[in-house]
This record gives C-alpha cells, structure tokens and sequence, in this order.
C-alpha cells in the first residue's frame, strides 16, 4: 500500500466531511494488510476537495458466529453516530456508501502519530504513551493495570494502559456499544493530541461481548463529565428521537435496545464496568 500522502485541502466542517466521503469519487490506491476483513485505502474527491480514507466493502466481511453475515459496515456507522450523540468526536467521520466493490463503510483516514514499538503508542506532542507492557507488579504512578501477559521464556509482565481522560472516554464508548474488539492498534493518537478509535464493526450486540485493553477503571465511578454525556445520550436514545431513527437504518430493535439499556445501566450504577466473567475480557491479539 502507498504510503500516506498529506493532500493540501482547506478545511472541511464535520458535516462537509461526511458528504466528502459519502458523495466523492473513490479512487482505490491499495489494501490494509493485516486486517481480516478487506479494508481498503482511497481517496476520495468532491467538489476540489480531495481526502485519503478507508473503504470495507460489505462483500469482503469474514462470516461470524455471532453476528448477523454483512453487518460490520453498518455496526462501524452506528459507533460514529453514538460518538457524535456524545459530543467527544472520538470516532473519525464514517459513512455507509457504495464503492468500488458494492456497498460499504467508508471513513476519513487519521494520520496517526508516529508510534513506539508494538505495545506502545508514543505521542511526538509530549502526551504520555498509552499502552506498555512493565516488569513490575503494580503499575507507576499514571497507569492503570489491565492484567499480566505471557511474554514468552516463562516470563509475564503487567499491561498497562495511561490514566489519560482520552482514553477514559473510549472506555465509556466502548461500554456504551459493548465493543468486542478494543485492541491496541485501534488507537489512533492524532496531531494536536486528539484520540481516535477505529474498528468498531464487532459492536450492538444484544449479548455482553465487551472486551478491551481498557479495563483500568473497572469498578470506578465514572466521572461526572461521563455522567453528563450518558444523560444527554439517555434522552437522546428515546423512542422516535433522531438518533433512534437513524440506529434503525443500522442495527436491529432488539441491539437498540440492549444500548437503551446499556446506557441505563451505567446511570444506574455510576460506575465503569467489569468484566462479567462469562466472555473473554481481552481480545486476542491485544495489539
């Protein structure tokens, strides 16, 4: 795959973002290796307004047991709309359209800062890595413990993940849209210190399927920036809301329904979940 190319552009609202990809002309320039799915790299032009992004055909989506077959794409477009409703802009600008190769997801491709080594994410803006792997058995001041790793030679080491409020966000997303997948490699670190978080086409399952590298804060109360944002998102999750309506193009009644009730659950509780024990709480591999 060519590598990425910063096209000059003038600057682009959200919502120009969005008709960018879901009208532009897709041009594929090479495939993401690595992925199980078929995830392309593009650009995609509208209006002299050129962007590099990512297309996931529906027709190359891998069977799951337990999701329903071509479903990933639309599960990708429901995350960026429940990360808009929350007003943190974690998730990149994502579209369902046709391409190339029939319908998909497309999303704006994110330059992500230069990057450590596999379990490390090191910011060039000063900002602390985000995961690292520490000979130690608690973590260092400013990091939270996810679990011991096997790293081979009959040796473990702690992972940790940043006490960063960006990454406290993600983990309330996550809960939020019982996100199956959170690996390390789905962190995008931004320029200007801003976080990403891509992949999100294992989520809305009516079933507890959350597993993440982000259970630092398990059993903690959720902040009350997080309590705000899940009572806005309560009321936005309403019967016959916008929000509703446009989940109904995306996931099934009964998958709303489980966030209704997700959402609830954590107004209830005030706190950041655990893991219930009956699902793998990690996804493999971590990164």
């Amino acid at each position: 795959m060519p590598a990425p190319e910063r096209i000059p552009s003038r600057g682009l609202t959200e919502e120009g973002l969005r008709t960018l990809l879901a009208e532009g002309e897709l041009t594929v320039l090479g495939q993401v290796r690595g992925a199980s799915n078929a995830v392309l790299y593009c650009t995609v032009a509208h209006e002299g307004e050129v962007r590099h992004c990512v297309y996931k055909p529906v027709a190359g989506e891998q069977p799951l047991w337990d999701f329903p077959d071509g479903t990933l794409a639309q599960r990708e477009v429901a995350a960026y709309e429940i990360s808009e409703a929350t007003g943190w802009g974690i998730v990149p600008p994502t579209v369902l359209r046709k391409g190339p190769y029939g319908e998909g997801m497309c999303q704006l491709w994110i330059e992500a800062e230069p990057e450590g080594d596999e379990t490390t994410a090191a910011p060039s803006n000063g900002l602390p890595p985000l995961l690292a792997l520490v000979e130690d058995e608690e973590p260092g001041e400013g990091w939270k413990a996810v679990g011991f790793a096997d790293v081979g030679e009959g040796r473990t080491a702690l992972l940790v993940h940043a006490d960063d409020p960006r990454l406290r966000r993600l983990a309330v997303l996550d809960a939020v849209i019982n996100n199956g997948d959170r690996k390390g490699g789905h962190l995008l670190p931004a320029p200007g210190g801003r976080l990403y978080g891509i992949d999100h086409g294992v989520t809305f399952n009516a079933d507890d399927k959350l597993r993440t590298l982000l259970w630092g804060w398990a059993g903690e109360p959720l902040t009350p920036e997080a309590t705000e944002v899940l009572d806005r998102l309560s009321a936005a999750l309403e019967p016959g809301a916008a929000l509703v309506t446009r989940l109904a193009e995306l996931i099934t009644t009964a998958e709303t329904e489980a966030l209704r009730g997700r959402v609830e659950s954590l107004r209830t509780s005030g706190r950041h979940p655990q893991p219930s024990g009956d699902w793998p709480a990690i996804p493999w591999p971590p990164v």
